[in-house]
């Protein structure tokens, strides 16, 4: 930190800008970690307000945990709706900006002379041609590879992971500029539901074609040669349903593929402590907020090293295992099956690893890197190993 006496933040107003929040039915792990932080400064003293798309069932404006939330626009017109609000300070008097980048930035730095800081969970590389194929993808690739870090130059960066902190490099931001802060686990008591009597795995998370879904599917249809009553449950909602449900179909895994749509807590915790394991496929995660909560279970989780903040949420062999591909995604997938010792043995240290990042660490780690930049400097400091 350059600053010796960072400016205290009571009664600062920080606004963060995001296209999503955590009611939107597309909502994610982004957003739980967006509203903690949120409510983290609420609590020390701050005015926050969080600008984000407006969605059915959700009121223009309210107060939550002492944060307000206003919502604008629509999940593409949010962005010149919060840049307008910004401008025009129907926000009231901001002291500070966070731009929430997920993939696309609200060019906040455009209207503002107060500092900003920018949120990312990853780099999207892999995702824009994913989602957006052809030329809107590659547009979209050349605003955030190339348009984001010149624009924002000068702009303190917060990280979700070391290995997100590594592409913002990659990308040309100054290391000295980009502080890590990692993801909180929400504390959860055992539920005591028993595991399931038949082998299970479970996928929790938006049903968007990034998460690769998908790939679990085909590991059950391998694997239900071996294990004939393996159970594949699929918790979480998204536009990619319809296509996972009919690849399921076409696979002839109607029967062993159960799809829970969007769930309660309780019923979600309910899953993690029946299931045998945690799948998660996904392409790429800023961190994988699911790891933590299926570890406060017990249920060790098997993904890809390659997504970047499964490096970090999952310590490879003791808590979880990392994968390089699908052929050893499967194969590993089946050895945690066939192995009771092994399962529990990552089980164990899924629970003991949950419990090594808090919500509250997170929450001081964010505010004091809110404060530097008050105080007009800049954090370069890595999270704890």
């Amino acid at each position: 930190m350059h600053s010796e006496h960072p400016a205290s933040l009571e009664g600062c107003h920080i606004a963060f800008f995001s296209w999503r929040d955590t009611k939107n039915p597309e909502g994610g792990g982004a957003e739980r970690y967006l509203e903690k932080i949120a409510s983290g400064l609420a609590q020390r003293g701050c005015r926050v307000t969080i600008l984000c798309a407006a969605h059915p069932g959700a009121p223009e404006d309210e107060t939550v945990d002492g944060v307000r939330f206003v919502r604008r626009g629509t999940k593409m017109s949010v962005y010149a709706q919060g840049v307008r609000a910004l401008f025009r300070h129907e926000l009231g008097d901001v002291d500070l900006v966070v731009d929430v980048q997920n993939g696309m930035p609200f060019f906040t730095r455009t209207v503002t002379r107060k500092p900003v800081v920018v949120l990312v969970h990853h780099v999207h590389r892999e995702q824009w041609p994913v989602v957006y194929p052809g030329a809107t993808g590659r547009v979209g690739w050349w605003i955030e590879s190339r348009v984001a870090p010149r624009l924002y130059r000068r702009s303190q960066y917060v990280a979700v992971s070391r290995a997100t902190r590594t592409e913002l490099t990659g990308l040309g931001v100054s290391q000295r500029r980009i502080a890590v802060v990692h993801n909180g686990t929400d504390k959860h008591e055992p539920t005591h539901t028993p595991r399931t009597p038949h082998p299970s795995i479970c996928v929790v998370g938006r049903l968007v074609p990034h998460k690769q879904v998908e790939h679990a599917i085909d590991a059950v249809g391998v694997l239900r040669g071996e294990f004939p009553t393996l159970q594949l449950v699929v918790v979480g909602g998204g536009w990619w349903e319809a296509e996972l449900r009919d690849h399921a179909r076409k696979r002839g895994l109607t029967d062993a593929v159960v799809f829970e749509g969007h769930v309660s807590e309780e019923r979600k915790y309910e899953v993690y402590s029946q299931s045998w394991l945690l799948a998660l496929p996904s392409l790429k995660e800023g961190w994988g907020l699911v790891v933590g909560e299926a570890g406060m279970m017990g249920t060790p989780a098997v993904a890809y090293r390659s997504a970047g903040g499964t490096r970090e949420s999952i310590i490879d062999g003791r808590s979880g295992v990392l994968v390089d591909d699908r052929e050893e995604f499967t194969r590993v997938l089946g050895e945690l099956l066939r192995d009771d010792v092994r399962r529990k043995q990552l089980g164990d240290g899924a629970t003991e690893v949950s419990h090594m990042f808090t919500w509250e660490h997170a929450q001081q780690s964010f505010a004091a890197v809110l404060r530097t930049v008050l105080d007009g400097g800049y954090v370069a400091a890595l999270d704890p190993e």
